[in-house]
């Protein structure tokens, strides 16, 4: 079944305590997200580069080399891939990504629900946003609503404190602000405690 990302359709999200534990572990490369996408392919279209590590050959024998360049301030080795005119990944082809099977760790990783679940807004013009303002996350218990909480008190620390950390310390990039803000939400929690 396939899902028109611009409706307005709430999507469900899942248990957010379940979500988070599960989004943590993608982050420190323990698994990968599990999104029910149902044919969206609105963040293969949102002009992003795409990280891609030395240790992921599988990826690397299945992108041309033509397509990648060195990451910038990062170790040798270290590739992205960019994106077409349009702002397409150019692996996506008749809609669909045409190496789905071997996909970068940062593809695999990806999930739109980082945005509703930290309140980072993405501009109007990001084809991610229609999605991810669709998602709703259920609090079935108090758990699940302090725990997010933690993650939004994540995203106002990093915030307050941009202007006194070194330059470039606090991603001003929504996505990757978002996925700090998970990263982190954990020891805020533990410091409100």
């Amino acid at each position: 079944m396939r899902v028109d990302p611009e409706t307005d359709d709430p999507l469900p999200a899942g248990d957010f305590s379940a979500w988070l534990t599960d989004m943590q572990a993608a982050i420190r490369g323990e698994r990968e997200s599990d999104v029910p996408c149902d044919g969206c392919t609105a963040c293969c279209k949102a002009s992003q580069f795409i990280h891609i590590a030395p240790d992921e050959g599988d990826a690397l024998a299945h992108i041309p080399d033509a397509l990648l360049f060195p990451a910038p301030m990062l170790p040798a080795g270290n590739v992205l891939l960019g994106y077409d005119e349009r702002g397409h990944c150019p692996m996506l082809v008749d809609d669909r990504c045409s190496i789905y099977d071997h996909r970068p760790r940062t593809c695999r990783t990806y999930d739109c629900r980082v945005f509703p679940a930290t309140g980072v807004e993405l501009g109007d013009g990001s084809p991610i946003a229609p999605r991810a303002r669709r998602w709703r996350f259920e609090y079935p218990t108090s758990a699940d609503v302090e725990e997010q909480r933690a993650v939004r008190a994540a995203v106002a620390y990093l915030d307050e404190c941009r202007d006194d950390l070194p330059a470039g310390s606090v991603p001003t990039n929504p996505p990757q602000l978002a996925v700090l803000a998970i990263e982190i939400s954990a020891d805020i929690s533990e410091r409100d405690e």
